[in-house]
């Protein structure tokens, strides 16, 4: 299993754990407080109620921590394990109230991002034996980007660009903006940009954007047949990238036709959470 190095400096990662509990917590646990003894020790254990691939221990674990800086946490799984129904993940043994109330916030996070983690796997599965590899895109949850594509790569898939700050990519709008694709090309290596996608929704666009010198193209809601005349076109002159409406059920098809990259919006946006379970004892 390769080692993903997790997205966020310590800094960041106390940013969003402060902003995470407040948004949960307010102005206290009333709960907790109010029936769990002070003193009162607790153990729990975090387990996978359905096959899955993990992702997000890290934070919750750091979650643990925040609410009790005394945790003692034991780790039964690793990120981008794939997890059986009935699987250990982390063993959390400390102060009642701190972990009550780290409890739904680290749970949440795992979720979500195990969620996505295992639908990435299942389309990295998908088109297993093919050239082409799953990307994720900037279809994410606002100030959550980072986590979520690191979900990605917990679960097989490549992360594309971050932002739009870290490459040319001409779509649609901007080459209604600019006047054409190859006007848009143009204006980004007068620019100095070296590397350039463009979108291209037909076979003429593929043309133009080879023409202007584009070296990615981006290959929008193209069916397999008309991805194969695309690449015929191409020719190896450029990357490719499928992208659009892409399925666990139709991307094989995809795969097979020879396209570079496959870029799938639904693993950031729609990836549903995973069932995980944190059942609590007294020690």
């Amino acid at each position: 299993m390769r080692k993903i190095p997790f997205p966020l400096n310590e800094k960041e990662l106390e940013t969003f754990l402060i902003a995470a509990l407040a948004e949960d917590v307010g102005t206290g646990d009333i709960t907790s407080e109010t029936v769990i003894p002070e003193t009162a020790q607790l153990c729990a254990t975090m387990v996978a109620r359905e096959p899955m691939v993990l992702s997000g221990l890290p934070v919750a674990c750091a979650i643990f921590r925040t609410c009790d800086p005394h945790v003692v946490l034991t780790a039964h799984a690793h990120e981008g394990d794939r997890l059986t129904k009935g699987a250990p993940i982390l063993r959390i043994e400390g102060n009642g109230r701190g972990l009550l109330t780290a409890e739904r916030t680290a749970l949440n996070i795992v979720q979500h991002l195990s969620g996505i983690a295992t639908l990435t796997g299942q389309y990295v599965a998908a088109i297993k034996g093919t050239d082409a590899v799953i990307l994720d895109t900037r279809k994410t949850t606002p100030l959550l980007r980072s986590m979520e594509k690191y979900a990605v790569a917990c679960g097989g898939g490549v992360n594309h660009r971050m932002g739009l700050y870290d490459a040319v990519m001409i779509k649609d709008n901007h080459i209604a903006v600019a006047g054409s694709i190859t006007k848009a090309v143009a204006a980004a290596k007068q620019a100095g940009h070296s590397q350039i996608q463009v979108e291209c929704d037909t076979l003429k666009q593929v043309k133009e954007a080879l023409d202007a010198g584009a070296t990615s193209l981006l290959l929008d809601n193209m069916p397999p047949p008309k991805l194969r005349e695309a690449l015929a076109i191409i020719d190896g002159r450029a990357i490719t990238e499928a992208s659009g409406g892409v399925r666990l059920d139709t991307v094989r098809a995809i795969a097979e036709t020879g396209v570079d990259r496959i870029s799938i919006g639904r693993l950031t946006q729609s990836a549903p959470a995973v069932d995980i379970g944190l059942d609590f004892g007294a020690l």
